[in-house]
This record gives structure tokens, sequence and C-alpha cells, in this order.
């Protein structure tokens, strides 16, 4: 399952970098550290900071080309800066191996949260550096550029970070850059720097490419995509706009790093303990969710029914995530049932907005929400039912991707080419034959790879895997109104129970 704290991880780097400038290491760090047991040897924050600079590389690159068509760089003032940096960054590496598991700093994810209070408070920068491209690089700015250059250098070997986020301040702040040519000018510096950072991490410690081959592939692939599409969104709204959303995206993914970091083992009742540390990985998954999937609709042009489905994709991943985050049942169904209580009086506020109904283009009144409530509540009673009561977590586990990963596969199959409707008693005539084999299909393989995956003998988990995927199909295609996100999950995490029983 870390295969999935990896796309997370690599997401939200991807997504900071892009909009922000943000080094992947502040993200992605602390993620597979924290969430990653693998991650947690001698040298795993060592190959985690190596596997975040890796993916710095092409996810800066994509950025810098997209800031670039854009002239949004300016190395005539961040030259000075750029030298000191790319000089610096080798040898932060090797001092990094010498000290041993060293962490993303304190100081980064501090930093992190504060520029994002400060774009909150002041999202436009375009007046402070409105004429920073006709101004002499006088000895003031050559000083500055040289105390920062250095330091950011060591930092970016030492800590595995590109640099971003204090390159961000040092352009903004001292030499007078806008935001969009501030993240455009560093981005292109840490394509270099992590670079450097990523050869000189790998020659120190092969393992991190010999033993490491399949995490960096994920992490490269999906930082890279998400960092060009972010790119693409900075640089056609204004910068008020990129200003706000970096904001709110470093506010919320520094706050949640820092207490990850270092607060989640302080001395609190466990229960506090875990409800504060599952909701801090909640938070940071909301975070790239959604950004992810506001930049989809900016970008696909997804119509009223896509959006749906795009909203239960997510709901579902919330419900996979607070199972995986989660160490005991009962935080989960605590955490569903507190979302119930802010999401649905918040929605219910929202549905006047034009806004609200131009996002969602809901068919019924209260649509959204009222799907919430019975998603979430089902879920709840699931967790508190198989996990707790029956304690078979893998029971609940495996019924979610089912569904999820399921009923995906039908509308998407069944939208596209569902030519043959059910013609069968009971069954909801609106549904295709072709949506149903594409159900059958994927839940079958996700209940047949959950449960190989955990350690089921292959014979019971395929056994396991055709019955609950059969029972499944047949209880979606019966099913109207969209009450399927209940009965579907009910009748597959039931199937699934007597299977193992």
């Amino acid at each position: 399952m870390e295969y999935i704290w990896y796309i997370i991880a690599a997401l939200g780097a991807g997504i900071g970098t892009g909009l922000a400038g943000l080094s992947a290491a502040t993200v992605m760090v602390p993620i597979l550290i924290v969430l990653c047991p693998s991650f947690g040897g001698e040298y795993g924050a060592y190959q985690a900071t190596a596997i975040a600079l890796a993916s710095d590389i092409l996810g800066s690159a994509v950025t810098t080309s997209v800031y670039a068509k854009n002239k949004r760089i300016d190395l005539r003032h961040g030259w000075v800066m750029m030298a000191c940096i790319i000089a610096l960054s080798a040898v932060g590496s090797y001092a990094a191996f010498l000290v041993g598991n060293v962490v993303l700093g304190g100081f980064t994810l501090i930093l992190t949260f504060g520029i994002g209070i400060r774009f909150l408070v002041k999202p436009d920068t375009s007046k402070e550096g409105a004429d920073a491209s006709n101004v002499r690089l006088g000895w003031k700015e050559i000083i500055i550029s040289l105390f920062f250059g250095l330091t950011i250098g060591f930092g970016t070997g030492f800590v595995g970070t590109g640099g971003g986020m204090m390159m961000l301040v040092v352009f903004t702040a001292f030499l007078g850059y806008d935001l969009k040519t501030a993240v455009g000018t560093s981005t292109f510096i840490m394509t270099f720097t992590a670079l450097i950072g990523f050869i000189s991490h790998s020659l120190i410690h092969p393992a991190i490419i010999l033993e490491r081959w399949n995490v960096l592939l994920v992490c490269i692939v999906t930082a890279t995509a998400a960092s060009l599409i972010s790119a693409q969104f900075a640089n056609r709204v204004n910068s008020k706009t990129v200003g706000r959303v970096t904001g709110v995206i470093l506010t919320l993914l520094g706050g949640a790093m820092i207490y990850l970091n270092y607060f989640r083992d302080v001395t609190l009742p466990p229960l506090a303990q875990e409800l504060l540390h599952t909701m801090a990985v909640l938070l940071v998954f909301l975070v790239i969710a959604v950004c992810l999937a506001l930049l989809a609709f900016r970008f696909l042009h997804i119509d009223g029914e896509a959006r749906r489905k795009v909203l239960h994709t997510i709901a579902f991943l919330i419900i996979l995530v607070l199972l995986l985050a989660s160490e005991h049942w009962y935080v989960p169904v605590l955490l569903c049932v507190l979302f119930i209580a802010v999401v649905y009086p918040v929605l219910k506020l929202c549905e006047t907005k034009q806004a609200y109904a131009s996002l969602f283009q809901e068919r019924t009144a209260g649509e959204v929400r009222g799907s919430l409530v019975l998603l979430f509540g089902t879920a709840a009673v699931l967790i508190a039912l198989f996990w707790g009561a029956l304690e078979s977590e893998l029971t609940v586990l495996t019924a979610v991707l089912a569904w999820g990963l399921g009923d995906e596969a039908a509308a998407l199959v069944g939208k596209r080419y569902g030519r043959h409707k059910l013609g069968w008693r009971f069954a909801d005539r609106q549904k295709s034959y072709e949506g149903s084999g594409a159900m059958l299909c994927v839940s079958l393989l996700a209940v047949l790879g959950t449960l190989t995956v955990c350690g089921v003998p292959l014979t019971a988990a395929a056994l396991t895997a055709l019955v609950s995927a059969a029972g499944a199909t047949v209880t979606e295609a019966v099913t109207r109104r969209g009450y399927d996100t209940v009965t579907v999950p009910c009748v597959a995490a039931i199937l699934i129970w007597l299977m193992a029983v």
C-alpha cells in the first residue's frame, strides 16, 4: 500500500513546484518517512531526499519551460545566487551522508507555513517587483545574493531540497521579483541543483538507484506531470489569484508537515494523538486532491456528470486514506462523523451560490451533501462493524477498493461504450452490460490484488474475489437513484467476510 503514499507525495510535490516553486522535498520527504515503513531504516531519510531531488529535476525543468514561454525568468539579478547554490549543493550532500539519517529541516517547514500566511495576507507582489528588471544589480543585491546563495546551496544538498522556498523569499522580498518571475527563476535554478544533488546522493549511496528504482520511477513521472499542469494553471490566471492559491496550499501543507514531523509524538492522550495524526495526513491529501480536481475542471473542460465522478473519486480516496492512516477502528469512525458534521452545513450554505451550481451541476437540490452523508455514514458503520466488532480491517479495506475502483470503471466504460442496456428483471435499465462487465473485472482484480498483497493464499483470494466481485456487480446493476454508494460496499464487505469465515 506504500505506492498510494508515493503517488500522493509526488502529486503534492508537483503541484507545489509548478504553482509556487516549492521543492519536492518539502512535501515528499515527510510523507515518505512518516507514512512509509520501508523508509524507516538508518538511511531511509537520505534515500527519501534523493528521490525528492530526482523528482525535482524533471518537475522543475517542465515548470521552467512553461514560465520561460511566458517570459517569467530573470537571471540578470539571479546569476550570483545561482552560481553559489550550485557550488555548495554537492558539499551539503556529502555532509548529510556523514551526519546520517537527516530529516527535512524544521526551518524549511516553518518557512513554508510562513510564506503561505504571507501570500494569504498579500497575494499580489507585482508592485514590489514591477521595475525589478530595470534595476541594476548593485553591491547590496550582490551581498544579499552571496549570503543567501551560499546558505541555500549548502541546505539543498544537506536536507535534500531544491531551495525553492528560500529563493522565493529572496527574490520577492529582497530582489523585487513578482511572484511568477520568482517562481520561474527559482525553478530554473532548482533544475540544476536538484540534478547535482541527486547525482551526489546516488554516488555516495548507490542503493538509491539499485534498490529504490521503482519508487524513483513512480515519483518522477507523477511529480513531472503534476508540475506541468500546475505551471500552466499559474501562468493563465492573474498574479493575485496565484498568490491566494499559493497561500492556501503552503499554509495548509506547511502546518500539516510541521505536525507530522515534530508533534506526532508529543505527550497526549492516545486517542487525541492518533486523531491529530490522521487529520494531518488527511489534510495533506485533501489539499492535493482539491488542487488536482480544480486543475482538471479548468483544463479538461469536464462536464457536470464527470464532475460528480471526480467528487465520487475524492470521497472514495478519503475513506481509503482514513483506513490506511489509522491504527484503531474508532479513529476513522470519528473522523467520518466529523466530516459529515462539518461538510454538510458548509455545503448547505454554499448551495445558493452561483459558483457552487456551476461547479457541481446537481440533478436535484442537495444531491452532493446527501450523497456525502450516505457515503461517510455507510463507511462509519462498516468500519465499526467489521474492523471494530469483528476485528477484520482487511474486509473493510478490500470492500472499499472493490466498490470505489469498480464503480469508477463501470461509469467510465458505461458512459462511453454502453450500447447494450440491461434488460433483465429488477435491473436499472439505464445501465449497460459493458459497464457491468468493467465493474466485474476491476472489482475482481482489486479484491484479488489486495488480498494477495496482504498474504492471503492465491486460491482463497481468487475465490473470494470472484464471489465478492460478482455480488458487487449485481448489486450495482439493480440499485437505483445513486444508492449504490451504500449497497455495493455493504454487500462486498459481507461476502468478503463470509468467505473469510
